[in-house]
């Protein structure tokens, strides 16, 4: 392959073919059902594992798995629309597809995550699997301490914040209402509550200085997270 394929795209003699070559397997995993304020829709975080998936395509032979748009937001509960799995579910959602897709021979496995609360359960994943089955994931907390110091200027902040909102700038500007765009929850600690006094308190769902955001950091904050998704894939394509 020169480019990439979407595993959804193909028949089953085709996904054959495609297989016996074992290329890098991309999971994109994104909610699809996650507050993100009220300047950003529900599927924000699946937006952004499907442009990370498409700009990856374009560069690497990978086979891009279906959209897992489902995973653990035990964080945002307390506003209508979010849905979270249990950190046990959540794991063994992408434990079974690894293994699903290793009965035929592949066995090089990349998550697209986009969230920080995802961390937990993929970071179980690995050690669930074969030996022989090579696995790795965006560290999205990781790579984001990788920008330029100067590039943010949000003083708190790391949901539906600057940074999450300069992205959506960028990519998908048609689903960014700024005018309804708001700084909120400089205290607190744990869950994001709607309720005064009970975990950190947010009103609107955001943590962070949304106002501050553009289009402008929202490239940089795309190309570094680019950057770490092909490194890291060009490193198991080697394994």
């Amino acid at each position: 392959m020169k480019s990439g394929v979407k595993l959804e795209l193909l028949s089953w003699i085709e996904a054959e073919a495609c297989f016996a070559v074992d290329p890098v397997v991309v999971i994109p995993l994104g909610a699809a059902a996650k507050e993100h304020g009220p300047h950003l829709p529900l599927n924000n975080d699946a937006i952004i594992a499907g442009w990370l998936a498409d700009e990856i395509m374009q560069r690497l032979p990978v086979v891009v798995a279906p959209l897992v748009n489902v995973s653990f937001y035990p964080a945002f509960t307390e506003y209508p629309g979010s849905i979270s799995l249990r950190l046990e579910t959540a794991r063994d959602l992408i434990v079974d597809i690894c293994g699903s897709l290793s009965d035929h021979g592949l066995s090089r496995f990349y998550v697209l995550n986009t969230g920080l609360s995802t961390l937990r359960p993929l970071a179980e994943v690995g050690p669930s699997l074969q030996a022989a089955v090579h696995f790795d994931y965006l560290n999205l907390e990781a790579a984001l301490q990788s920008l330029p110091p100067d590039l943010l200027q949000q003083r708190y902040g790391s949901h539906a914040d600057e940074h999450e909102t300069s992205l959506m700038l960028h990519i998908a500007p048609q689903v960014v209402d700024m005018s309804r765009a708001v700084d909120d929850c400089a205290d607190g600690e744990g869950r994001l509550s709607r309720n005064p006094g009970q975990g950190t308190w947010s009103a609107s769902g955001v943590y962070g200085q949304a106002t501050l955001a553009t289009a402008a950091k929202g490239r940089v904050i795309a190309d570094t997270l680019l950057s770490h998704c092909l490194d890291a894939i060009g490193d198991l394509s080697r394994r």
